[in-house]
């Protein structure tokens, strides 16, 4: 080979190289893999949020009521969703005409005007209503036959009581943990009662 030829040959092999390592080619070679979607972006777990009908000129008797029953709902919604990942969309109301308290379906709590049952054991057992229990299709399949034959919250009552314990039903209400009267309150109880309304749900509640 000529000096001239290798000479264009060593040329052309050096203006390739350099065109190689070209902006294009290192920009691609450095493209980095998309990171995973930041906390905020990703699906979050459903939660329980709640709002009271408030008079526009409350008396004093509504303005008590109201206190009671703003601490009760965010102890029990706090409970709630620390504890599950259950998603209701609450409204609560003060009614003096009911005789206690009532939860229905479709997301309704309405609190008397008997100020004992303005606690949280009262607004733990309505927001199951509200959620399903006693008031739902799922609920008279699984639990109409006064023993709840899911298997998930059978599962879990067993685990805390034992391997002949069972979840019993009547009238709307479960037992036990199912916060039906004030005596049955305690700190494990409420947390039991939300574990228990849980696996209700994945069982089909």
């Amino acid at each position: 080979m000529s000096p001239r030829k290798a000479s264009r040959t060593v040329l052309t092999a050096a203006l390739a190289a350099v065109l190689l390592a070209g902006p294009g080619v290192a920009a691609q070679a450095a493209t980095p893999q998309a990171p995973p979607a930041p906390a905020r972006d990703r699906a979050a777990a459903a939660t329980i949020t709640w709002s009271l009908v408030r008079a526009s000129n409350p008396t004093a008797d509504q303005r008590s009521a109201y206190d009671l029953i703003t601490k009760a709902m965010n102890a029990a919604v706090a409970r709630y969703n620390n504890l599950s990942d259950l998603g209701k969309t609450l409204t609560v109301r003060y009614e003096p005409g009911v005789p206690t308290a009532d939860g229905n379906i479709n997301g309704t709590i309405r609190f008397g005007s008997n100020r004992s049952y303005m606690n949280e054991r009262t607004a733990l057992h309505e927001i199951a209503h509200t959620i399903g229990v006693g008031t739902s299709s799922g609920w008279s399949r699984l639990g109409g036959s006064g023993t709840w034959t899911g298997g998930q919250a059978t599962a879990l009552v067993k685990q805390y009581d034992g391997s002949g314990a069972k979840i019993s039903t009547g009238g709307g209400h479960f037992w036990p943990y199912g916060l039906n009267f004030d005596s049955e309150w305690s700190g494990t109880a409420a947390d039991r009662h939300v574990h228990i309304v849980a696996a209700m749900v994945r069982d089909g509640l």
